[in-house]
Order: structure tokens, then C-alpha cells, then sequence
């Protein structure tokens, strides 16, 4: 294997290591705000003050880049996660490896929905088509053979399978010779990027005229430039919230790896904002809500059923060998579908060693199924035979159909088929025929096929199921199940998931019938859409979001693509997905569970929830600090903060709001209130207010206790270190109040937040350090503090922020009753979505 030729990848875009983290944080305003006080200190002779604000630099700087580090390893975790996998041959066996790691020489076993990753020379295909318009801008398919036909990297198959030899990787092959010197696209900012950007924006404006305001002010009244940039400095210091960015976008990259930790691997961003938006949740029955792993149930000749499960050991009727037979001669040689497989079992185990397994015969030809017809058809040749034996099976209508059946029979059999898949069994019709080994038909209709009864297989239900939709119920959340089997099947499943009004079915043929309108006012009083093709999905989504609804999506094939792109979030199964579905999805389900799904939106509202408490916190605990760096300045009063006490606020904010915060586990009501509007701002009137209450109400604290040490006669050092003690514990009790929200359990909470104690405790030690360490005290230009000034502190400070606590507490009432989503009826308007917390 060729590993000198590199791995089989285009170059990208470079992932951001240390010295480019450095750099970026270098550029960042806080950074040139304390450049530019301790170059003032310096110019004003106090080396020892710059010193100290150079290494409240380095502490800052280190703090940050060690979150940006953690966040961009997350992210590269992530992306390791997400890239293309292939089939290949190594050491005799077919492994799936990462695309990045396929060699020249390798073998590939490509199938519907694998992206190619490198080019090859075709050995072998079965009805094998690629989608080129990668490479061609064609949108038609273009159809393979072994004879001189070739497949390229990047591009899709579509339809049937293929073995190949792979003959170039890397930039080598025709992609890439194209876009060798492309790198990754810059993707698009996000709602939150976008709205956070132009909060920092406004307020970097603001801030900078009230900068200059200050320096004048400071000049008219000191008549010293020097001090008066300093105070100037120091505002904008306090002012400008520079960690929101950085905030977001720690937020986004950890919650996106703790959500991988849950077996859901988010490919965009943006999906985390979507989750908690969420109303409506559309699941594949097959392999989501159930195992996926199908079992031979019943066979069916006529009146007469035979029960495998019931017997599992006993020997099989003569009378039904023929029906398992044929079902197993219509089954592929190199069986995916669970269906398949179980029918292979099955035959294993019950006809093996009689001459009903056909281990000498060929395929002759192959008849795939087609959306118009869904059955498979294959004929065999048999040793020295001139006729060929045709088996085929599928829904029992198309087998039907196949048999020529008259009405009355297939009306029969219809009440028949629909009594077995009212028990959530999925039934097969299977037919035989023959046909001249020389005159093979070109379509399945030419074939004079038999009837020979009916195969009944199940899925169990995942046990996790039912409690994980009554949580999404519970939620505001909708669940509609979509599957393409029997109706009579489908409602049987979901009665047993607990779906409201199962026998409420959308099928296949009466979407087909309705239009885009009634088609949206029909799916508001559905929970389950039967015999659904997978492109009549979009639709689903379409009729789901002109209804106003927020929808989720799951899907596996290449056809679910289209639906999972035009879904708020497209939901891919990891397992069994195509590449194709993986790479137009937002989220990709690792164990294609559907409880994943749950915990995805349950994570969703957590990260949102924190990340609006992180910003909120942020905002109010800089009222204060500009608060008291402005008001003594415009009012002649002695400085209160310095840029070295700035710099020290920071060493508790930066970890707060961003380890803190994001730390925080979700609460226990999280799922028990309905989904937030998807275009509620993360700063609305209802957050807003409440953020600047709180950091007014720390302010004016601020400014009675500073007034009031100084009137006394304590003396500017005396009333600055109380003011500055008592912002320290106001700010300790912000993070709480801004932790705690609207949040009921946040006091019975069992699962502790360590790194809120960490920053807690971190806090109160330097708080001390710089209070009771003279040399520290005296660059800090505080004076040492006494038992009843630091109760005085303690009192004051505690009560500025923590009666939020109490009056939030007193308003937090428990939920009385599980919100269930109200199914409208087709002839009423749209209910208005409520709106509310996460």
C-alpha cells in the first residue's frame, strides 16, 4: 500500500495552532488596552504597576488561549469524525476505513450513496450509476460497466453497486487537479455570530465616544493628559465586552463535542442554535424507533399461517418449503437489507441440507425495484437447464399486480395482508415464474408469475422509545413517524411508541393527491405517514415549515438528501446512512437511536440556555465596572478602579463565563417547556431587562458604599478598597444569580458545577492575596481591610445580587402538568406557537 503518496485528501484550510491562537488573541482591543496603560505607568515612572498589569496580561492570555485550544481540538475531533468512510479489501476482508486513508491498489466496494474517494478502474458493477456534476455539471447519472469504465473521486453513487481498483488518490486525482489549491469554504456566520457582532459593535461605539468624553472631562478638570488617557483606558477596559465572541464560540465547539460524547456528531454549528427551536421531529420507524434488525415472523399460504417464533426448533411443513424457497432465491447474493437478511437466516436455519438451497445456481438477470413497481425479480440458471426459474417478491400490491391476481382475490388477500400488519408485522408478497434462458424478458410484467403466499417479518420496537417520545411531548415537541410500510403496520408501531392519534395516517398516495395547501393543513393532526417514498419527504418538510413549524429530519439514503438539506436540522443515521445523506445533513446520529435524537435536543437547550446566562452575566457585571469608572471622573471624585483592577476583574470573568457557565448541567425542567421562537434574539426585552437590573442595582450599591467610606473621612485608598471588595463578592454573586436563571431545581440541584466552585474559591484566594499581602496591597493602592469593613463588604456585596436570587426563586413555579403539542384538526387555523423560555 502506497502511504509515501500521503493521505487521500485536497489541501484545507490549516487548523489554528498555538503561535496563530497567539496571534489572534494579540490582536484582540484588551490586549492594546493594557499595552497602552502599562506603557503609560511606565512613562509615569511606575515600573512596578506595569509590571503587575504585564502579568495580569499573561494570566488573561493564558486563560483564554487554553479555552480557544480546547475548543479548536473539539472541533478538529469533530471533523475527523465527519469525514467520508469507504469499504475496502485489506488482508482478505472488507473494513471500513476513513476515506483520508484509502491507498492506489486498494479495492473499493462502492454501493448506493457512497462517495467515491478516489478515482478507480471498475472490476466488476450490478446496475451501477454515478452522479458526475461534481466534475461535468451533468445531472443525469452516468451508467458504469467493467468494460473501460472508470469512477472519480468526489463524486456520488446513485444506483446499485460496484467493485473498483483504486489508480489515483490525493491530488492526484481528476478532483484533484481541479481544486488542488482550494482550501474549506469559510462558512456563514450564524444567527448568534451575527447578532453578537453587532452588539459588540454598538457598544464599541458607544464606549469609544464615552472614552473620549472621559479624557476630556478628566483634562478640564486635572489639567494632566497622562491621567487623563489612563482613565480613558481604564473605561474602555471595563466597557467593552470583548469575551462575547470568544464566548460564542467556546460555547458552540465544547457543546458540539460533549454532544459527539452522546454518540451525536453535529457537522454545522448552527444546528445546536436550531435544537432548541425545535417543534417538529420527523423519525424513520425503521432502524430509529427500531432495531433495524429484522426476524422471520410467520409465512402465510392463504388460511394456513405458520408461526416460526412459536417454533423455533421444529422442523418446517413440506407444504410451506416452496413459499421460503422462492422468497430466498428473490433475495440478493450480497444481502444489506434487514429483510434480507433475515431471510437468509431463516432459510439457514430451516432449509438447510435439503434441495431447496440452490448453492450451483447463477443469476441470469436481475430486475431491481423501481419506484413505480416495488419488487425485486431474479431469474437464475440452473445447472444444464434451458428454462429459467423467476422468483420475486416485494409489497404485496405490487406482487399482486405482478400475478395478475383478479379483484375479488386481491381483495381477499388485502384483508388478509392488513390483518398481520395490524400486529406491526411487515409483510412480502412472494410470486414465482419461469421463463426461456435465451429470451430473457426486459421487464418484470413479461413474466407469467404464480402467487405463493405471504412472508411476515417484524421489528421490535426499541424499548427506550415510548419514554423518550412522551419527554419530546412533554417538550412541545411533535413526533411524526414516517415509514414506507403497510399503514395497518405503522399504526401498530405507533401505538406502541405512545403516539397520539395513530390511526390519523397520512399515506403516500393521499399526499401525492393533495396540494401544497391542503397538504399543510393536513399534516398539522397527523403523527404517522405510511407507504411514504423517500423523495415525497421534501414535501413533508415543505407542507411542515409553511405551517410555521421548526423541523428536525432523519434520513439515511441518498433520496432523504433533498428533504434532510431543506430541513431546519437534517438529522443522518451514522450506521447505515449514505455518505450522501451524512454530508447534506447538520447532525449525524452515531448509534442511529432515536433517544440520541432526545438528548441532542436536550443538549441544544442546555448550551443555548447557558450561553444565554454566560451573556447575560456578562452584560450586567459590566454595568458596575463602568459605572465606577466614569461617574468619579465626570463628578471630580478620586479614581475608583485603575487598569490594574480591571485587569484583576478579568482573571474572574474570563473562566466564569467561559468554563463556568458552560459547565453547567441542564435542568431538570428543560424538557418540560416548549421550544423558544426561532427568531427570539438572544437579548430580548424579557433577558435584557432583568440583566440590567441586576447589574444597576450591584452599581448603586457600588456607589452608596464608596460615597459613604469617603464622606466618613476613611480616606480615597480606604473607600477604594471597600468599593473594590465589595464588587469582587456582588460579582461572585451575579455568576450564581445568572447560573441559577429562571431555573426551579437550580437549588435541589444533585450534580454539583466544580468549576463554578473552582472559580469561587479561585476568587476569594486572590481576593486575599491582594487584601492581606503588603507589597501586593500597596500596587493595588488599597489599605488593609478590618473585620467589620469586611462584614460591611461581605453584606453589602452579597445582598446587591443575590436578592435576584430570592425574588426569581419566589416567581419559579413547578410545572403542574406534561405539555403536550396540540394536533390541530384539518379545518382549524394555525395555533399561534407559544412562546417562552427554552
Amino acid at each position: 500500500m502506497l502511504f509515501s503518496e500521503g493521505y487521500n485528501e485536497l489541501p484545507r484550510q490549516k487548523n489554528r495552532r498555538l503561535l496563530h491562537l497567539l496571534g489572534e488573541l494579540l490582536r484582540e482591543p484588551m490586549v492594546f488596552l493594557l499595552l497602552g496603560c502599562g506603557l503609560i505607568y511606565m512613562v509615569l515612572g511606575d515600573k512596578q504597576e506595569a509590571i503587575m498589569l504585564l502579568g495580569f496580561l499573561g494570566i488573561i492570555l493564558g486563560i483564554t488561549l487554553f479555552q480557544e485550544q480546547k475548543a479548536e481540538h473539539a472541533l478538529e475531533a469533530l471533523r475527523d469524525l465527519a469525514s467520508p468512510r469507504a469499504l475496502v479489501l485489506r488482508d482478505g476482508n472488507k473494513v471500513r476505513i476513513a476515506g483520508r486513508d484509502v491507498v492506489r491498489g486498494d479495492i473499493l466496494f462502492l454501493a448506493e450513496g457512497d462517495r467515491i474517494p478516489a478515482d478507480a478502474d471498475i472490476v466488476s458493477t450490478l446496475h451501477f450509476a454515478v452522479d458526475e456534476s461534481l466534475l461535468t455539471g451533468e445531472s443525469l447519472p452516468v451508467e458504469k460497466s467493467a468494460e473501460s469504465s472508470k469512477v472519480f473521486a468526489g463524486t456520488t453513487g446513485v444506483k446499485g453497486s460496484a467493485v473498483a481498483r483504486v489508480t489515483a488518490t490525493g491530488l492526484s486525482t481528476e478532483l484533484g487537479k481541479i481544486g488542488g489549491m482550494l482550501k474549506e469554504a469559510k462558512p456563514d456566520a450564524t444567527r448568534l455570530e451575527r447578532e453578537t457582532r453587532h452588539l459588540v459593535k454598538v457598544i464599541a461605539t458607544g464606549s469609544t465616544v464615552l472614552c473620549l468624553a472621559v479624557v476630556g472631562a478628566y483634562v478640564f478638570y486635572q489639567h494632566t493628559w497622562t491621567q487623563g488617557l489612563l482613565a480613558g483606558l481604564t473605561l474602555a477596559m471595563a466597557i467593552l465586552p470583548n469575551e462575547l465572541p470568544a464566548v460564542l464560540t467556546i460555547f458552540m465547539a465544547l457543546g458540539a463535542w460533549r454532544m459527539s460524547k452522546k454518540r451525536v456528531l453535529t457537522r454545522r454549528l448552527s444546528a445546536i442554535e436550531a435544537l432548541g427551536t425545535t417543534t417538529v421531529l420527523c423519525v424513520d420507524k425503521t432502524g430509529t424507533l427500531t432495531y433495524n434488525r429484522m426476524a422471520l415472523r410467520r409465512l402465510v399460504l392463504g388460511d394456513r399461517v405458520y408461526d416460526v417464533l412459536d417454533k423455533p426448533d421444529a422442523a418446517l411443513p413440506e407444504d410451506f418449503h416452496e413459499l421460503l424457497e422462492f422468497s430466498l432465491l428473490a433475495t440478493e447474493q450480497e444481502a444489506y437489507d434487514p429483510m434480507d437478511h433475515a431471510l437468509k437466516d431463516a432459510a439457514d436455519h430451516m432449509l438447510g441440507g435439503t434441495e431447496h438451497i440452490h448453492d450451483d445456481w447463477s443469476i441470469a438477470k436481475q430486475y431491481p425495484l423501481t419506484p413505480k413497481l416495488l419488487s425485486i425479480s431474479q431469474a437464475w440458471r440452473s445447472v444444464g437447464g434451458k428454462l429459467c426459474p423467476v422468483a420475486a417478491k416485494g409489497a404485496p400490491e405490487a406482487i399482486f399486480d405482478l400475478c395478475h391476481l383478479p379483484q375479488e382475490q386481491r381483495e381477499q388477500l388485502g384483508t388478509l395482508v392488513a390483518t398481520h400488519a395490524s400486529e406491526g408485522l411487515r409483510l412480502l408478497g412472494v410470486a414465482k415464474g419461469v421463463t426461456p434462458l435465451e429470451r430473457l424478458p426486459d421487464q418484470q410484467h413479461d413474466i407469467d408469475f404464480d402467487f405463493l403466499g405471504l412472508v411476515a417479518m417484524e421489528d421490535p420496537l426499541r424499548p427506550e422509545v415510548p419514554a423518550a417520545i412522551q419527554e419530546c411531548l412533554a417538550a412541545g415537541i411533535r413526533v411524526i413517524m414516517i415509514t414506507g410500510d403497510h399503514p395497518n403496520t405503522a399504526k401498530s408501531i405507533a401505538k406502541q411508541a405512545g403516539l397520539p392519534h395513530p390511526e390519523q395516517i397520512l399515506t403516500g398516495t393521499d399526499l401525492g393527491n393533495l396540494s401544497d395547501q391542503d397538504l399543510a393543513v393536513r399534516v398539522r393532526s397527523v403523527s404517522v405517514c405510511a407507504r411514504i417514498a423517500p423523495e415525497q419527504k421534501a414535501r413533508l418538510v415543505d407542507a411542515l415549515k409553511a405551517s410555521g413549524e421548526v423541523v428536525a429530519m432523519t434520513g439515511d439514503g441518498v433520496n432523504d438528501a433533498p428533504a434532510l438539506t431543506k430541513a431546519n436540522i437534517g438529522i443522518a443515521m451514522g450506521q447505515r446512512g449514505s455518505d450522501v445523506a451524512r454530508e447534506a445533513a447538520t447532525l449525524v446520529l452515531l448509534d442511529d437511536d432515536f433517544g440520541s435524537i432526545v438528548t441532542a435536543v436536550k443538549m441544544g437547550r442546555r448550551i443555548y440556555t447557558n450561553l444565554q446566562h454566560a451573556m447575560s452575566y456578562l452584560l450586567a457585571v459590566h454595568i458596575p465596572i463602568a459605572g465606577l469608572s466614569v461617574i468619579p471622573v465626570l463628578f471630580d471624585l478620586p479614581l475608583v478602579l485603575m487598569p490594574i483592577h480591571i485587569a484583576f476583574l478579568h482573571l474572574i470573568i474570563e473562566p466564569a463565563c467561559s468554563i463556568a457557565f458552560e459547565a453547567e448541567a441542564e435542568s431538570q425542567d428543560a424538557m418540560t417547556v416548549p421550544p423558544r421562537k426561532s427568531d427570539e434574539p438572544l437579548f430580548s426585552r424579557a433577558v435584557l431587562l432583568p440583566t440590567l437590573v441586576q447589574g444597576g442595582s450591584v452599581l448603586i450599591t457600588l456607589l452608596a458604599v464608596f460615597f459613604a467610606a469617603w464622606r466618613l473621612g476613611d480616606g480615597e485608598a480606604d473607600a477604594r478598597s471597600i468599593a473594590f471588595t465589595v464588587l469582587v463578592v456582588a460579582n461572585l454573586g451575579l455568576i450564581i444569580a445568572s447560573l441559577a436563571g429562571d431555573s426551579a431545581d437550580f437549588y435541589r440541584r444533585k450534580q454539583a458545577n466544580v468549576a463554578l466552585r473552582w472559580v469561587v474559591a479561585g476568587s476569594i484566594v486572590m481576593l486575599a492575596i491582594v487584601l492581606y499581602i503588603p507589597p501586593i496591597r500597596s500596587l493595588f493602592r488599597f489599605t488593609l481591610m478590618h473585620p467589620t469593613d469586611m462584614a460591611i463588604c461581605l453584606t453589602s456585596g452579597g445582598l446587591s445580587s443575590l436578592w435576584f436570587l430570592v425574588v426569581r426563586k419566589k416567581k419559579v413555579k413547578q410545572p403542574t402538568a406534561v405539555l403536550k403539542p396540540k394536533l390541530a384538526q384539518p379545518s382549524t387555523k394555525p395555533q399561534a406557537r407559544q412562546s417562552g423560555a427554552l
